[in-house]
């Protein structure tokens, strides 16, 4: 193969570590996602879902804040758990680094409370310049190494239904690929195609399809979720506005 000089100064230049890809405005990702050897607390993921300890944090963030309903505890776990896997994915995704993302070989570690607090990967991944620029396509290794036993996870110990699971996870791509989106059309919707395409680019089913929506509502277009995350099920919560699916909870 042969080497340009182009790519040898942007290899030259390659994100050495995960806190040089989480610069600027998204420094804050290199605080939730970082090397397990720089992470304090953390055990390893898939120890932390089979061995009660998931289970333990859904008591101890009941028991924390007053939450009573076992589906609301864990949609709004699984809120900060997807909040804090794929914002900084999606983020190094769009300064063309690869995370490594497969539960086995990550490590978690929860706040006081029992909320996720940070996660750890084994290493840096992978320099890409592939040249997928697409949603669709950045959103498969999440898709097939990661959400899928999570959300069962969601489902067998807090009772909430997948599509409630995947809903949420959509929140946050969506957030982060839109604030990462720097072409000259930035007031269309970057990240539609993920919600309007029925699959994904290996023609398996599209488990975000439908999560989110734009519609009119007076003079306004606002984003809308298809399932509620059921956040008002819980003291002091405040609603998520205009994004919930529920017209009752918009306004409170």
């Amino acid at each position: 193969m042969t080497t340009t000089a182009n790519h040898d100064v942007e290899t030259a230049f390659a994100p050495s570590s995960l806190k040089a890809v989480f610069a600027g405005e998204h420094a804050w990702c290199g605080e939730k996602m970082m090397l397990s050897s720089e992470l304090d607390g953390g055990v390893p993921l898939e120890h932390f879902f089979r061995s009660g300890g998931f289970s333990n944090a859904l008591d101890t963030y009941a028991a924390a804040h007053g939450g009573t309903d076992r589906r609301a505890v864990a949609s709004m776990w699984s809120l900060y758990y997807f909040s804090i896997l794929t914002i900084p994915y999606i983020v190094a995704r769009r300064a063309e680094q690869v995370l490594p993302i497969n539960p086995a070989d990550m490590t978690i570690a929860l706040a006081e409370d029992g909320l996720p607090r940070a996660l750890g990967l084994p290493g840096e991944g992978n320099w890409s310049e592939d040249g997928h620029r697409d949603l669709l396509s950045y959103v498969l290794p999440l898709v097939k190494q990661h959400l899928p036993a999570v959300v069962a996870q969601l489902k067998a110990l807090g009772g909430i239904a997948p599509k409630l699971a995947w809903n949420n996870a959509a929140v946050y791509i969506d957030y982060a690929f839109n604030a990462t989106e720097h072409s000259a059309e930035g007031s269309t919707w970057a990240s539609r195609p993920l919600f309007d395409q029925t699959h994904l680019p290996d023609g398996t089913s599209n488990p975000f399809h439908g999560c989110l929506r734009h519609e009119a509502d007076g003079d306004q277009t606002v984003c809308r979720r298809k399932v509620c995350c059921l956040r008002y099920l819980l003291p002091g919560i405040p609603s998520c506005g205009e994004l919930c699916a529920l017209p009752a909870q918009r306004k409170q």
